[in-house]
């Protein structure tokens, strides 16, 4: 069928001529206004054009020119006629496809210069309203480099010379009918059906049938060229068709018959063209490629760039009228991962397309709400990182796209701002002004950071969001190293600038820790971690980024180490930061234990140990260094026993591996503390630690308190000034936190007491606290309590204000803990002196008790307390103790016996104070530490001392008796064999009034023992006792001396 002559007939197909004008600001310059002069719209211009042989004179050149050399006239954007007449130079007659026409970009050109002249210090005359203000054009900023584009320019739509006639439309309906219920079988089928379609859609405007075709069958139309971009080779550019495709839908879409939205399938069709055209070879390798396939009468290189001319067209006409900006959206939806591609030639032709469709909504820009363009942030950062492209091409596009951009974003902000701060958008413009003046044009859109900059004023947090994450993917890019470097520059550059007004900060450093792994440059690499340490810095995100980084896997990667290890936070941020996350570790200790100890602790651990290790923050780490040390102690004390599947681990956080087995939490916490030493200069408290196995005492749960206790006083002896620190930290938090908590802190606390500076501190914080852990259910409480008394009992001013604790201390010592025992009767040994003699009698017959206690310690120390106790009794007091001295000596003499070296040397040394308090001269043979039953001789001569000194005093024999059943023995043999002496020196007339039964009956009873040694030693003490029972009484005889004296001094 034939169709309409597309050369000099109705229908222009090559020309895109426009008339009729946009319904905006008024046709005349306001700088020509004043002299009347008279202003050639854009419309009228076309026209002269188009009508006249006569050629437009050349118009000023815009004020910034981004590309190099003739750019502008060897890419698809130049002269669309020299092209298309090139073209047609290379193909023949036979295959013209269009006709000597001319071709027009339907948008205004770079050289209308006849533009609003916009000017900030206008604002000030805004004219304000009873309850509102009123703006105008005139509020937005004459910034230095934008283009003064006139919005009174005109721009029309595509026209024909006449209607067509109802036959040609019929014939031109029945055409693209037969295609829809056939196919298109070769390539002048394919153009005949495109051809039919465009110079249809140019009758829509008066003719109801064709537009009611056109309307009922755009399905079929969006199908159709479906498969035509579809047939089209991928990597070739051998026939016009696909310039085509995109002359009618832009010819379609200038009668608001949109082919590319509003549908799935529609949508498909615009993402199918896009690829068509993105993914072709480049200019190069279609040459090289149409000489080893001839194309027939094609040009590639011509073909190649007018068809990339009515790709440029088309986009253009999506966004001519585009008041919401939904179109536009929809272009950079489809393009986005065109302008980030890893190929050169892609990304330049994707951001050519997106500068030309920057340049054309620039010229045309109307804007209505609701606006539905939402992704303005990600568009900048896109546009800021091709400007750091290192292909020269792509940056110089980049660059003007970026150019129109600032102008279209302030149009945009002006338009949608809240009138209630338009002195919000004032201190906007005015920035964005003092910024641009400080920065050459072409320098400038060669420079990204500086784009953040300007571009940043305008960016609400939402986009700011956009920016930075769209930066963050910027460092995806290995293949280019400078966008990395870009995507630093620009990230830094915004955190600096606009960091107060950020929004999903995790999100964003979730990103950065993602993209840690991957940035290949050192200087980029610090760059991030920069940006990391200004967020972090700022209290307001503090918590917020170190929640997120505390949700890593640990022990970290290297790096997460890194990232903590390089923190750069200014002097007054470091100790906030290292505050908040000591207090991300503090939380869980102030908390009754959990079934499982919760990840973010365990972590929080594992970062304070990266800190140290890096060392960024020492200044914040000295003065923070008592609640560090103690936070670490009492996290070790919740660690003890625990593995990682005690801990609360995160669903998901471990996908792929599992949690190495020598990572635990008590790792965690004794690698920090120990390096918190070090960094510290806490060398000799580490030193004293390791010599006396106290990493070790803190591990073990049964130990912990040892441990504590060895560093508190390392750290007393070693480094004073931080013990007193440490000291009066504690004051506050004895009784906060769970048990581990108080435990932990009351043993540092106690072994403090030491300090001179405990002499200060008011008894409600140090005597008060004691007194109410004597009362602890936790014996390990008592023991801390215990251990602070004697502590403080070293101060001579304290022991009279802890006299007051006397009885209960004194009850402590019938524990069944022998720890409690012990450090009771290390305390009652520093505050013996101090007692009256109620107490010192009370308390020595407690200690007689313990005589013989099968806890060696508690027997050799209630020995010596015993012993200390004898020498504090005061001489009015003597009378009255004598009985209890008297009741010891056996009990004493016989554990001169002990097993034990420590215990019977003990009772040799008291055995002598009970002597000296009683004036007694004890022989030499007490002393003797070879046991009685291999020195008989000697045992024979303290019998008799004692026999006879305690004649008439104590019943002796029965105290000795009563010794025979002693478990240890050492005790019982000596036991028996000192009855068997002694009775040879016992009241003979006494023995025959008692009877001796019931020595005998013990002594047989001994007889049956299994140990051979006591069995003969019991069988001579039956026999002495048998024959003093069956011997007469001797007579009394006295040497002549005592006769003469009448007595004889003892």
């Amino acid at each position: 069928m034939p169709l309409p002559y597309r050369g000099r007939g109705p229908r222009l197909a090559g020309s895109r001529v426009v008339t009729t004008s946009l319904p905006r600001a008024t046709p005349r310059s306001p700088r020509r206004a004043g002299r009347g002069a008279p202003l050639l719209s854009h419309a009228q211009r076309l026209t002269r054009r188009r009508h006249s042989s006569e050629q437009v004179p050349p118009e000023p050149e815009p004020p910034a020119d981004f590309r190099s050399g003739k750019w502008l006239q060897e890419r698809a954007g130049g002269d669309s006629r020299a092209s298309r007449q090139a073209l047609r130079a290379g193909m023949s007659s036979r295959h013209r496809i269009c006709g000597q026409e001319e071709v027009v970009i339907p948008c205004a050109s770079d050289n209308d210069s006849g533009s609003v002249d916009l000017q900030l210090n206008n604002l000030e005359d805004v004219k304000k309203g009873p309850s509102s203000f009123e703006f105008t054009d005139l509020d937005i900023s004459d910034i230095p480099g934008l283009p003064r584009e006139s919005f009174s320019c005109s721009f029309g739509y595509p026209t024909h010379q006449g209607p067509l006639s109802e036959a040609i439309i019929e014939r031109l309906i029945q055409s693209i009918q037969a295609v829809f219920n056939g196919e298109l079988k070769d390539e002048l089928e394919k153009l005949t059906f495109l051809r039919s379609l465009s110079s249809l859609s140019q009758t829509l405007s008066y003719d109801e049938t064709a537009e009611s075709f056109i309307h009922s069958h755009v399905a079929n139309i969006v199908h159709a060229l479906n498969v035509l971009v579809q047939e089209e080779p991928l990597h070739s550019l051998f026939s016009p068709v696909r310039q085509e495709v995109f002359v009618t839908i832009t010819d379609l879409s200038y009668q608001d018959v949109h082919l590319l939205f509003g549908s799935e399938e529609r949508a498909e069709l615009f993402s199918l063209i896009t690829k068509s055209m993105i993914t072709l070879p480049s200019v190069r390798n279609l040459t090289q490629l149409q000489e080893i396939m001839p194309s027939g009468p094609y040009n590639s290189e011509y073909l190649y760039r007018l068809t990339f001319q009515a790709f440029f067209e088309m986009l253009q006409s999506l966004v001519i009228k585009d008041p919401h900006l939904e179109n536009l959206d929809t272009i950079l939806k489809h393009m986005d991962p065109w302008l980030q591609s890893i190929k050169d030639h892609e990304r330049e032709r994707a951001t050519a397309s997106m500068a030309k469709v920057l340049k054309c909504l620039s010229r045309h820009l109307s804007l209505k709400f609701p606006l539905r363009f939402q992704r303005l942030g990600h568009l900048v950062a896109l546009m800021a990182l091709l400007c750091g492209d290192p292909v020269k091409e792509v940056a110089e596009e980049a660059a003007e796209g970026t150019h129109y951009l600032l102008y279209i974003t302030q149009r945009l902000k002006y338009t949608t701002h809240d009138k209630e701060n338009h002195q919000s958008l004032r201190r906007a413009l005015k920035k964005c002004r003092e910024f641009l003046e400080l920065y050459n044009i072409k320098q400038f859109y060669s420079c990204p950071f500086e784009i953040a900059q300007v571009f940043e004023v305008f960016l609400n947090p939402n986009e700011l969001c956009q920016f930075v994450m769209t930066t963050l993917d910027g460092l995806k890019n290995l293949k280019n190293p400078c966008i990395q470097e870009s995507a630093g520059e620009l990230l830094i550059t915004l955190v600096k600038n606009a960091a107060s007004r950020f929004e999903k900060v995790p999100e964003i450093i979730g990103v950065i820790c993602a993209r840690l792994s991957i940035i290949s440059q050192p200087s980029v690499h610090q760059q991030i971690i920069n940006a990391v340490s200004l967020l972090i810095s700022r209290p307001k995100y503090t918590d917020t980024v170190l929640s997120h980084l505390l949700c890593h896997p640990i022990p970290y990667d290297r790096h997460l180490a890194e990232l903590w290890r390089s923190l750069e936070v200014e002097l007054p941020s470091t100790t906030w930061i290292l505050w908040r996350l000591l207090r991300k570790l503090q939380k869980y200790h102030n908390v009754p234990t959990q079934e499982k100890m919760a990840y973010e602790a365990v972590a929080a651990t594992d970062a304070l140990y990266e800190v140290f290790v890096g060392n960024r923050l020492l200044a914040a780490t000295f003065r923070l260094f008592p609640q560090l040390l103690m936070t670490l102690l009492i996290q070790i004390h919740h660690s003890i026993g625990l593995t990682m599947s005690d801990v609360a681990v995160p669903v998901g956080l471990y996908p792929q591996q599992e949690v190495p087995s020598e990572a635990t939490p008590l790792s965690f916490a004794m690698q920090a503390i120990k390096t918190l030493l070090l960094r510290t200069f806490c060398w000799q408290e580490f030193n004293i630690m390791e010599k006396n196995k106290g990493w070790a005492l803190l591990e073990r749960k049964d130990c912990h308190l040892q441990g504590v206790f060895l560093l508190a006083n390392a750290l007393r002896e070693r480094s004073h000034h931080l013990a007193c620190k440490v000291l009066y930290l504690l004051v506050p938090l004895l009784n906060r936190g769970n048990d581990e908590h108080k435990l932990t802190s009351a043993g540092f606390f106690v072994e403090l007491l030491q300090s001179p500076v405990a002499r200060r501190l008011p008894g409600i914080y140090s005597i008060a606290r004691l007194k109410d852990w004597l009362h602890h259910g936790n014996n390990l409480f008592r023991i801390v309590a215990l251990r602070g008394l004697y502590n403080l009992a070293r101060h001579q001013e304290m022991r009279e204000d802890i006299k007051s604790l006397l009885p209960c201390i004194l009850d402590s010592l019938c524990e069944a803990d022998e720890e409690i025992v012990l450090l009771t009767i290390q305390t009652l040994l520093q505050l013996v002196r101090t007692m009256d003699f109620t107490t010192l009698a009370a308390m020595m017959r407690t200690l007689f008790s313990l005589f013989g206690d099968v806890r060696p310690g508690v027997h050799r120390f209630s020995m010596v307390l015993f012993g200390a106790s004898i020498k504090s009794v005061k001489y009015s007091d003597k009378k009255n103790i004598e009985k209890q001295v008297l009741d010891s000596l056996v009990p004493l003499l016989l554990y001169s016996q002990d097993e034990n070296d420590a215990v019977a040397e003990e009772s040799r040394q008291v055995l002598t104070i009970c002597a000296q308090f009683l004036k007694w001269r004890l022989p030499q043979e007490v002393y003797c530490k070879e046991p009685w039953y291999i020195k008989p001789t000697e045992a024979g001569t303290v019998c008799k001392f004692f026999g006879k000194k305690c004649k008439g005093k104590i019943n002796i024999l029965a105290q000795t008796l009563m010794y025979s059943k002693n478990a240890k023995l050492p005790i019982r043999r000596s036991a028996v064999m000192f009855v068997g002496l002694l009775s040879k020196y016992a009241d003979r007339s006494e023995l025959r009034m008692k009877g001796t039964d019931w020595i005998e009956d013990d002594l047989r009873g001994l007889l049956q023992d299994p140990e051979p040694s006591l069995r003969v030693i019991a069988f001579q003490a039956l026999y002495r006792v048998q024959k003093v029972r069956t011997e007469p009484e001797p007579e009394q005889t006295v040497c002549w001396l005592r006769r003469l004296m009448g007595c004889l001094p003892t």
